[in-house]
C-alpha cells in the first residue's frame, strides 16, 4: 500500500512537472516585459521609419512573416542565408526575386540588439513587424504573442511545397491553409493582406491574357505593363484602388472581377468563399476583426520555445 501511494505521488509529481513544461512553452504577450521592456517600441519605431520611406515595405514585411510561418512554423527560417550545411529558403520558387525587406529586418534586429543583446528572437521580430506594418497603413492592431525562438536550419523543399502559389484554385488554397491548422475563414481573411503591396507580371500574366473571369478593361490596362513575353519583374498593385491603405477594397475588387492574381479571384468565383468576401466588402470591422484573429492563429504555427532553437544575434545566420 505504501509502495502504491509512493508510486501515485511520484506519478502526480511527474504529471505536474509536465504541465509546467507545457505551460512554459506557450507564447505570451508579456514575454519580454522584464527582459527587454523597450523591444516592442523599438521595433515599432523602426517599422514606421521604413514604411514612411517606402509604403510598399509594409506589405513586404507582412509577407515575410507569412512565408516564415508556412515553412517549419514561425521560426525565422526564411531569414537564413545559404551555408555549407543547408540551402536556405530565399531561392525557393515563391521567394526568389520576390521576397524583400531583409535589410529592414537586419536594421530592426541591430536596434533591438543595442537595447537588449541576445534576448529578442528574429522570429518574434517578424511577428511584431508584421503587426506594426498593418497598423502603419491604417489596418487593425492585435496583441502579438511572443517567446518564439529561431531555427537552426531552413527548408528549401518545404518552401517550394507548402507556400500556396498565385495559380492556386480555391480547393488548393483551403488545403494549404488547413495543413497549417488554419480555417477557410482564416484563409479568406489573410488573403485580404493583398489590399496592400505589388505583384510581379510573371505572377499574373496568364490571368490577364487567358482567363475569362476578369474585367476586360482591367485586364487590358495591365497588359501595357505586362507583355506576353518579357517584363517579368514589372509590377502592378494587388489592390487596384488603394494599394497603400489597409482597407476592404481588395474584396470590392474581387466583386468587380478585378482580382490581380488567379488565386485572388478564386475567392469570388461562384464558390463557397463568395459569401465571406461579400461580408468583408461591406463590413470593415468584421474584416479587421477576422484578420487580426487569423494573424494570431498564423503566428502560433509550430513555434520553437523553451530551450529549442536559439536567439540569433544575426538573423541571416545561426550563432
Amino acid at each position: 500500500m505504501a509502495r502504491l501511494s509512493s508510486y501515485k505521488i511520484s506519478w502526480l509529481f511527474l504529471y505536474f512537472l509536465t504541465l509546467v513544461a507545457i505551460s512554459s512553452a506557450q507564447l505570451s504577450s508579456s514575454f519580454y516585459a522584464k527582459s527587454c521592456p523597450n523591444a516592442l517600441s523599438t521595433i515599432r519605431s523602426a517599422v514606421n521609419a521604413a514604411v514612411n520611406k517606402e509604403k510598399r515595405m509594409a506589405a513586404s514585411l507582412l509577407r515575410l512573416h507569412f512565408h516564415d510561418c508556412f515553412v517549419q512554423g514561425c521560426d525565422g527560417s526564411v531569414l537564413l542565408d545559404d551555408n555549407s550545411t543547408f540551402t536556405g529558403e530565399k531561392t525557393a520558387g515563391p521567394n526568389l526575386n520576390s521576397l524583400r525587406g531583409f535589410d529592414v529586418i537586419d536594421n530592426i534586429k541591430s536596434q533591438v540588439e543595442s537595447v537588449c543583446a541576445k534576448t529578442v528572437s528574429c522570429a518574434d521580430i517578424l511577428a511584431v513587424a508584421a503587426r506594426d506594418s498593418v497598423v502603419a497603413l491604417g489596418g487593425p492592431s492585435w496583441t502579438v504573442l511572443l517567446g518564439r525562438r529561431d531555427s537552426l536550419t531552413a527548408s528549401l523543399s518545404t518552401a517550394n511545397s507548402d507556400l500556396p502559389a498565385p495559380t492556386s484554385d480555391l480547393s488548393t488554397l483551403i488545403s494549404a491553409f488547413s495543413k497549417k491548422n488554419l480555417s477557410t475563414t482564416d484563409m479568406i481573411a489573410l488573403s485580404g493582406a493583398h489590399t496592400i503591396g505589388l505583384s510581379r507580371c510573371t505572377t499574373f500574366r496568364t490571368r490577364i491574357y487567358n482567363e475569362t473571369n476578369i474585367n476586360s478593361t482591367f485586364a487590358t490596362s495591365l497588359q501595357a505593363n505586362c507583355p506576353t513575353s518579357g517584363g517579368d519583374n514589372n509590377t502592378a498593385p494587388l489592390d487596384t484602388m488603394t494599394s497603400t491603405v489597409f482597407d476592404i477594397n481588395y474584396y470590392k475588387n474581387l466583386q468587380a472581377k478585378k482580382g490581380l492574381l488567379h488565386s485572388d479571384q478564386q475567392l469570388f468565383n461562384n464558390g463557397s468563399a463568395d459569401s465571406q468576401v461579400n461580408t468583408y466588402a461591406s463590413n470593415s470591422n468584421k474584416f479587421f476583426s477576422d484578420f487580426a484573429a487569423a494573424m494570431i492563429n498564423m503566428g502560433n504555427i509550430s513555434p520553437l520555445t523553451g530551450t529549442n532553437g536559439e536567439v540569433r544575434v544575426n538573423c541571416r545566420k545561426t550563432n
